[in-house]
């Protein structure tokens, strides 16, 4: 005869509430930050804190798309593609049988859109409070995109500096407002930059497939992202010159067609703040600036903000002109500024902390200087006269056919663009190189994955289509991508180009440093990242069924 005993379920919800609380310190090691997000494609970005295959479910609304990782190991770059222009989509990372929340982020529009949105501030990475609050505050008036003006990880910029006081402060900005940056000094401090290159999934389309300055188009703006550091030669001349530099970015303005163009780089040519104005910068890249109508220079290292009047030369302009702005107040202890304001200066301030909250609709371009208590500084802004918009072509104007979407290093692919009328195509292949004409051939000569771009013109009107190439090591070959710096560590002599396969594993803890520019912010630990997570827990309800039945025996 079994003896009957009442079920007690306080020991399933104790389990219950054990396993849980494992899961939700996370299975990721980094929450997802978006980068490279264009019309039709977005990087999700994120690291494990173990080995396993991930995958970015996506979708409008439900998740319902699935794009996996090629790579191994624990530092992981998806890469979503047919996406659609101007379109907010869902998307949550699983891994190891687990997921996170569901995080959400909008698609470039279609260039030549004549409505753009866009947050820009510099010098803010201490891990601090004041960083805490720009970025919650940027991410409230809910920017299309955030520019980084550099000093994005202080002090040294190394891979924990990143981790601490990059990724962990501003992750719930990072996971839904794509980053485009620029580096800054303190990036410059460890390898030239190269933590840098290695966190980040910059665009590469300079001659030397580097992400250390590039440009891309937004709408009807034309943004450019330049390398002060290797300017003024902090950079080994392998990695970036001046030279090169100023050549990719005459040829790169001369050939847009977005009537706005703004640049953003570190050392202001233009400041009366503690650093003081950086002469190099000024006149090596004001003529160019000048000769070609860039309406905007965006720029931080002095902790404090200030705007010029309109410039050129080296003074103010009697006509036209270009506005010089120092926006650094990110996060950073603010500094006094070393002289009186000048004649050339029109606004500045070094008492609030804020971001530049910069929205271009048509002809007008309207910026704010917004604090963290939400008070507006300084506002301006700047007119011109744009012609009639062009009606666009249909919307399946362009695709692309790959033949040879993957294969072993070197790999050759070849590469269609179909249009719905005669119009010049352009092609970007991920790796530096380009070609013409609406067929090509490309080979990569390292393994990777590359973002591969077509681009249509018609008239003042640009499609885009992207495709996905996947390039493995040749067997027995090393395996390292676009540079040595994958796997485990950064041969320091060595570049890297920093394509998704090729990020170097992170330290399995990263220790918080203290920042001697970022005083008032303070520092601290770096809270982990906020995945909740639900894990099965049919093992531990198993044991307990089973003893129940055993105290069930006779």
């Amino acid at each position: 005869m079994h003896r009957k005993t009442r079920f007690n379920p306080l020991p399933l919800a104790v389990a219950l509430t054990l396993v849980s609380a494992v899961a939700s310190a996370g299975v990721l090691a980094r929450d997802p930050y978006l980068q490279k997000v264009g019309p039709d494609t977005a990087l999700v970005a994120f690291r494990l804190a173990a080995n396993c295959s991930p995958e970015v479910r996506y979708g409008v609304g439900a998740v319902s798309e699935v794009a996996r990782s090629e790579a191994s190991g624990r530092v992981h770059a998806v890469v979503l593609t047919g996406l659609k222009p101007s379109t907010e989509y869902s998307y949550e990372v699983s891994a190891c049988g687990l997921k996170t929340p569901t995080k959400r982020f909008t698609t470039a529009p279609e260039p030549g859109t004549r409505s753009v949105h866009f947050a820009a501030v510099g010098d803010f990475g201490t891990g601090g409070s004041d960083q805490k609050a720009v970025a919650a505050d940027m991410l409230a008036r809910k920017p299309e995109l955030f520019v980084a003006l550099g000093d994005n990880a202080y002090p040294d910029g190394t891979e924990a500096d990143f981790q601490d006081h990059l990724f962990a402060p501003m992750a719930a900005l990072l996971a839904e407002v794509p980053l485009f940056a620029s580096p800054g000094n303190h990036e410059y401090v460890t390898n030239q930059g190269q933590p840098y290159l290695d966190n980040l999934y910059m665009p590469t389309n300079n001659p030397a497939g580097s992400e250390r300055y590039f440009s891309f188009d937004w709408g009807h703006v034309h943004f450019v992202s330049l390398d002060s550091n290797c300017a003024i030669g902090l950079s080994a001349a392998e990695r970036c010159s001046l030279a090169d530099q100023k050549a990719w970015l005459q040829t790169d303005l001369a050939g847009t067609t977005q009537p706005w163009k703004v640049v953003f780089f570190h050392h202001p040519p233009w400041s009366s703040g503690e650093h003081g104005s950086q002469l190099t910068m000024r006149r090596q890249f004001g003529p160019i600036f000048e000769k070609y109508g860039v309406d905007l220079v965006l720029t931080g290292h002095d902790h404090n903000y200030e705007r010029s009047k309109p410039m050129q030369g080296d003074g103010v302009a009697s006509s036209g002109g270009i506005p010089y702005l120092v926006v650094g107040g990110g996060g950073a202890a603010l500094r006094a500024f070393s002289e009186g304001q000048p004649s050339w200066s029109q606004v500045r301030d070094n008492k609030a902390h804020g971001f530049l909250d910069v929205e271009v609709v048509e002809g007008v371009l309207t910026a704010k200087l917004i604090t963290t208590d939400d008070t507006v500084l300084d506002s301006f802004t700047l007119h011109k006269d744009l012609p009639p918009v062009e009606q666009p072509p249909p919307a399946d104007a362009l695709s692309v056919t790959v033949e040879g979407e993957r294969g072993v290093a070197p790999h050759r692919a070849l590469f269609r663009a179909t249009t719905s009328s005669v119009v010049p195509v352009s092609w970007d292949f991920g790796d530096g190189g380009a070609a013409q004409g609406t067929t090509a051939e490309h080979t990569y000569a390292k393994a990777g994955q590359y973002t591969v771009t077509a681009t249509a013109t018609f008239g003042a009107v640009t499609r885009t289509a992207t495709s996905v190439v996947t390039v493995s090591a040749a067997p027995g070959g090393g395996g390292g991508g676009e540079d040595g710096g994958s796997g485990g560590g950064t041969d320091a002599g060595t570049p890297s180009t920093g394509n998704p396969d090729d990020r170097p594993s992170p330290p399995t803890t990263g220790t918080p440093s203290t920042d001697d520019e970022g005083g008032g912010s303070g520092g601290g630990c770096a809270a982990g990242p906020t995945a909740a997570l639900l894990p099965a827990a049919g093992l531990m309800v198993a044991g307990l069924l089973r003893r129940r039945r055993a105290s069930r025996r006779p």
